[in-house]
């Protein structure tokens, strides 16, 4: 298997967020703040151009919700999202993906999307937003 995404859905390696039918945040491994999440699909899809509309929709309903539990779990006072779609884009993983970053007013981030986070938590982000995430998940009923 080709796609590193891919290779974590499949063994399960990543440090998740969250793990949902159509798709998944973890943490990445050089965060550019600390929370600092990625969303993607669990099925391949190379970009915004190639996802199924219903997995799209699904992939921005969880960017919401980790953005929404960085502010509580983290009391970020902002977030920015990310992503980069096809060749000229400079997309770093040929597989649909959202970074979710939180903010801070005093986060020393000067220069986005290229600084780093001198914001610093105590305890794993990651599991703080996995848990605000699992306590404040109401799940959504088809019809």
């Amino acid at each position: 298997m080709d796609c590193v995404f891919c290779q974590l859905v499949q063994e399960g390696t990543a440090h998740w967020v969250a793990r949902e039918a159509d798709t998944c945040a973890f943490t990445p491994l050089n965060p550019l703040a600390p929370g600092h999440t990625l969303v993607i699909p669990t099925s391949h899809f190379t970009d915004v151009f190639e996802v199924p509309p219903h997995v799209l929709t699904a992939s921005m309903t969880l960017v919401q919700r980790v953005a929404t539990a960085m502010r509580t779990a983290l009391d970020a006072s902002g977030v920015n999202i990310l992503s980069a779609s096809g060749p000229g884009s400079e997309q770093s993983v040929p597989h649909l993906h959202f970074h979710v970053v939180p903010r801070w007013v005093d986060d020393g981030i000067s220069t986005w999307p290229s600084g780093q986070s001198r914001r610093r938590l105590t305890g794993d982000p990651g599991t703080r937003l996995a848990a605000a995430l699992n306590r404040d998940h109401k799940p959504h009923h088809g019809m």
